[in-house]
This record gives structure tokens, sequence and C-alpha cells, in this order.
């Protein structure tokens, strides 16, 4: 046996052979590495001819280099014989290569849950994978509740083989409730290209590390299997939708005003009633003078979200979504979802991953767990982050050093 850098063709071919779908150990996201701060390498481990492993690897431009397999290997963890034969190889390799230790992120599930949290599937194989890489010099950093890891350690994922039209009825109530408003505002979802990417980098700036042209070359590199998605809201057709229900809750108040002038035993509850309903008239005159400003500054109409999505095989992958949070009242990014969702089911996919979330006990993370498991999702936890030391002297002596940081990226 020995380890070769493989071809693009090799590589994919060995992947498909694999039934791995993952957008990080594709050659797509290698050749979008090859323009960050990395030198990307495909490797096999190879007998006879035959590939028995792969992996894509990143190896840091700097003075002290670490290495990184993005969702680990493509290799079978439960054989322990060939995960020590390929770990020898690639930590010789590695460490040819002045590379310090390698850090990887299976996607080897433990447990899958519900949208309580509740088990829905438990990996019968995971006690003996997680025996084979500790055996085979792996260690394990730990499992991290939140987004300390170089890829989430809990994702959302929803199984797309059912019909689009049971998907949205699995969709929670209160959701399913806020699509229809997006939609019943004037809020459309629309598919754009690489020059509204911006748009979408402006939304998420302040909460992800990755700059503008990460996302370009994504979008790029992907090529037909990148799609990015915008909603725009009709600010001719939101005016006219408030000044509809306008006119009904006009109605509907002088009702009321005429059921609580008379004298009746239903009086204190159509009292309550008219309260409520001038609350809600005040507040559709509040938007009505909102959307007629909106008009008169977007007749054009305004760009509320935008999300970017990759495909690899059979699955979708919602790799980053944002939203204007001056217009987070129009739902946007509710119906945005649902409509990726929608759409990639009507392409055949078996499934969408909806991204990172954190364990349930994470409070400051609530509202983004929610919002991608009352979608009906899955919630994925895997084993996390494992490291192999491929040069032991000098990992140990920077470690302790002043330069220590560099390896816990």
């Amino acid at each position: 046996m020995e380890l070769k850098e493989l071809t693009e063709q090799q590589f994919n071919d060995y992947k498909d052979s694999c039934g791995l779908s993952s957008i990080y150990q594709s050659t797509n996201y290698y050749k979008v590495m090859n323009k960050e701060n990395y030198d990307s390498i495909l490797v096999g481990l190879i007998d006879n001819n035959n590939i028995l492993a792969a992996s894509l690897i990143l190896i840091s431009k700097s003075k002290i280099k670490y290495a990184y397999a993005p969702r680990g290997f493509i290799i079978d963890y439960n054989n322990l014989e060939l995960l020590n034969n390929f770990t020898i190889k690639i930590k010789e390799y590695l460490n040819n290569k002045k590379v310090l230790s390698i850090k990887i992120c299976p996607p080897i599930i433990k447990n899958i849950t519900d949208f309580k949290y509740n088990i829905n599937n438990y990996n019968n194989y995971y006690d003996n994978s997680f025996y084979n890489l500790t055996e085979a010099g792996y260690k394990h950093l730990g499992y991290n509740n939140a987004f300390e890891g170089l890829k989430p350690r809990f994702e959302a994922i929803i199984d797309l083989t059912v019909p689009y039209y049971i998907l949205f009825k699995n969709i929670d109530k209160k959701y399913r409730t806020k699509i229809r408003s997006a939609e019943n505002k004037g809020i459309t979802v629309y598919k754009g290209d690489e020059s509204n990417i911006n748009f979408l980098f402006d939304q998420i700036k302040e909460k992800n590390p990755k700059k503008v042209n990460y996302f370009m070359n994504m979008y790029k590199e992907f090529g037909d299997n990148a799609l990015y998605f915008f909603t725009k809201l009709d600010t001719k057709h939101y005016l006219d939708y408030l000044q509809k229900k306008l006119i009904v809750q006009e109605t509907y108040c002088s009702y009321l005003n005429t059921t609580v002038s008379s004298k009746n035993k239903f009086n204190i509850k159509n009292t309550e009633r008219k309260m409520n309903a001038d609350k809600e008239l005040n507040r559709l005159k509040r938007a009505l003078i909102r959307s007629t400003k909106l008009l008169k500054d977007y007749p054009d109409g305004i760009i509320t979200s935008a999300a970017l999505v990759l495909i690899d095989k059979n699955e979708a992958y919602l790799l980053t979504n944002g939203h204007d949070k001056k217009y987070r009242d129009f739902n946007s990014n509710n119906l945005l979802i649902w409509k990726i969702i929608e759409y990639v089911s009507n392409l055949g996919l078996k499934k969408i991953n909806l991204g990172g979330m954190t364990n349930q006990n994470q409070k400051k993370y609530k509202g983004l767990n929610e919002f991608k498991i009352k979608y009906n999702s899955l919630c994925y936890e895997y084993i996390g982050d494992l490291e192999l030391i491929c040069n032991g002297a000098k990992y140990f002596i920077y470690r302790k050093s002043p330069i220590k940081d560099i390896l816990k990226k």
C-alpha cells in the first residue's frame, strides 16, 4: 500500500463509489481553498491500483504548518486495519511536508434527534468508530456544544424523500403562518447570480469570519451546483395589501362600536374586542404610512434576504443566509428557506442540510436552533474534532510557546 496524490477525476470516481456527499470533501471545495491561505491536496491510499481511502487535505501556508481534513477522510472508520494503514501513511506524508498535526471532523453520527430533542436514531457503530480512531492515534478534542470546532458538531437536516407539500405540512404552524404572511405582503423569491452576493455578504459579515471573495469563489467553482436565492419586497403590492386590510379593519371597528354601545350581557367581552381592534387599526395606519414612504423611496422594490446553496450529489447544503434587519417583520427569511426546500425537493435531491446548530442547552443560540428545527429537520450530532500529531517533538515545543494558539485553529 502507498499514499499517492490523486487527480481530480480519480478522487471524484472514488468518492462517488463510496456514496459520500459532502461539499467539504469535493474537488470544487479543493479549488476554492487553493485561493484561500491553504495548499489543497487530494491523496489516496492505493493497493494494486485500487483506491482504498482518500481525502482532501488542506495545509496552512504559514511558518508553523498544520493540516486539516474538512469533514474527515473518505474511509471506513469501522475497519481498524485500513484506518491504521491510512493513518501511518498520512502521518509520514505530512511529516515530510513539515506539518505538525492534522485535525479532522468526520461526519460520524453519534445521535439523531427530533425537534423535541428526543433520540430518533442512535448509531450502533459509533463506539467502534470512536475506539478505532483513538486506537490509531487520534486524540478526541471533546464534545463541543456550540461552534468551537472546525465544523459544526450539530447540523439540521431535512429528509426530502417525501413530497414537498407534505414537507410544508410538517413545518411548525407558527412558521407556516409567517411564510404565508410574507407572500401576502408582497415578498417574492428569485434566483440570482454572483452580482447579488455582495448583498448577502453585507448581512452576514458581522457573524462570519470569511471574506466576500470566499463566497464569490464558492459560487464560481461549484458552477451549476451553486444556487443563489434572494427575496424582494414589491412595495406597490405591499401598499395595496395594507389599504385593503385597513378597509376591512375600519369596517370591523365600526361594527364593534355599534355592538359595545348596545346594552347586552356580552358588553364586557365586546369592549375587550373593541380595544384590541382599535390597536390593530392604529398599527395598520402606521404601517400604511411606512409603506407609502417605501413605495416612494423604492418603487422597484427592496431586496430583504438572501441565501447561497450548494449541491453535492443528492444533497443540498445551505452554506449561508442572511436578511436585512430593517425588514425582519416581513418574514422574508422564513419564506426564503421554505422556497429553497421546495426548489431542491423538486430537483429530486434526497436531503437538505440547513447548516450548523448547537446543543439544546445553549441558550445563546436558542433562536437559531428553533429557526432550523421548526422546519421539521432532524438534528444530527457528530463525533466532533480529532487531532493526529505528525511531528511530536516540534508539536510539543510549539504547544508550550507563546504562539501555541495557532495550533488551536
